[in-house]
């Protein structure tokens, strides 16, 4: 029931309810109070007939005053009863704000493990459910900050740590001063720029903070020039990168940068992870009224049960090789999703598991 139907009905029983109570203390009180006064008026009587007028005037009056009497009785109790019946009322319906008014300024101090009691289907009930849902998606972002903290000193930390070590060992003699030396600590320094920057564009991202140039994108055209430019990275690995699919397809609308940063994205991730002597294909497929994008590799593949955390930020299949090779700063995935989202499209990843390969599949809108 709606909150302005309740208080409707409120309204009405608290009248109901005094109506009653005057009711009830009138058939208490009249009797007794017109008892008394045309007791006075029988012993008025006694007085002589030559005053029936005055008489007549006195019992009308007595009668008044028997009713005014009683009706001062049964209005103090209708007001009694009235009143308590409408402090009731009122508390059930300010103690839920003032829960949520004591709730607010606990979180509002940083408890967002804060809760309010959210019976009914009303307009309190579904403030109750909504300030719930607010809280309960606080505390996911406060821990989503917490681990974002956590996870971008983690890798600042890395590149840090080599770069002062190498220092350190050229002080103490302990590396040479060349060429080779001084190449692993630039290498490290870019690893950090890469980062610094992959970051500011998570921020942009997730804000966001950026603005689509939604244009008709064709999309052929824009998988060779996404070939072009991975193909020496492929070369340096011996990887064959192919595209696969219609050579005529509806515009996209799109925004032509986005979309091929995030399939640069992919394809790089996919050369990353697969051996020497592998395969990477790009392949399209219109679908309705949806244009598909496949990025296919040969690679390391992604265990199904972390198919879920592969768009998370940070995240690694493989750990050890991402470190040891140094590439990756394990957002690209997640700025990818963001930008698809921003699209209006899907994003999601298939593998049969370790070693069989893995699939990047773009969903995107053609209308």
């Amino acid at each position: 029931m709606k909150l302005g139907a309740k208080l409707f009905l409120a309204f009405l029983l608290v009248i109901f309810i005094g109506l009653t109570a005057l009711a009830v203390a009138i058939q208490f009180t009249a009797p007794g109070a017109l008892n008394r006064h045309m007791y006075g008026m029988g012993q008025g009587m006694g007085m002589g007939m030559g005053q029936g007028q005055g008489m007549g005037q006195t019992l009308l009056q007595d009668v008044r005053n028997g009713v005014n009497e009683a009706l001062g009785w049964a209005a103090l109790a209708a007001i009694f009863v009235a009143g308590g019946v409408s402090l009731l009322l009122s508390h059930r319906i300010v103690a839920p704000l003032q829960e949520l008014t004591r709730a607010s300024q606990r979180i509002a101090t940083g408890k967002f493990d804060e809760r309010v009691n959210a019976a009914g289907q009303d307009e309190l009930g579904q403030l109750g459910h909504s300030f719930n849902q607010m809280a309960v998606q606080l505390e996911q972002v406060e821990a989503m900050r917490r681990q974002l903290i956590g996870d971008v000193s983690h890798e600042l930390r890395t590149p840090l740590t080599a770069i002062k070590g190498s220092m350190e060992a050229l002080i103490d003699g302990l590396l040479p001063a060349d060429a080779e030396t001084y190449e692993q600590v630039r290498a490290e320094a870019d690893r950090l720029n890469r980062l610094v920057d992959d970051l500011q564009e998570l921020s942009r991202v997730e804000a966001p903070a950026f603005h689509l140039d939604i244009a008709p994108v064709d999309i052929p055209a824009l998988i060779a020039t996404t070939i072009k430019r991975a193909t020496p990275a492929a070369q340096t690995k011996r990887i064959i990168l192919t595209s696969r699919g219609p050579r005529q397809l509806p515009p996209l609308p799109a925004d032509e940068d986005r979309l091929g940063q995030v399939l640069l994205n992919l394809v790089a991730n996919a050369i990353q992870y697969t051996d020497e002597g592998g395969a990477v294909t790009i392949e399209t497929e219109q679908k309705n009224h949806q244009i598909e994008i496949s990025v296919k590799d040969t690679g390391i593949g992604i265990p199904p049960e972390q198919l879920t955390h592969i768009f998370t930020r940070f995240y690694r299949v493989d750990k050890s090789r991402s470190r040891a090779t140094g590439g990756g700063s394990g957002i690209g995935l997640t700025i990818a999703r963001r930008l698809v989202e921003a699209h209006g499209g899907k994003i999601w990843a298939e593998s049969e598991g370790i070693g069989k390969g893995s699939r990047f599949v773009i969903a995107l809108p053609l209308l």
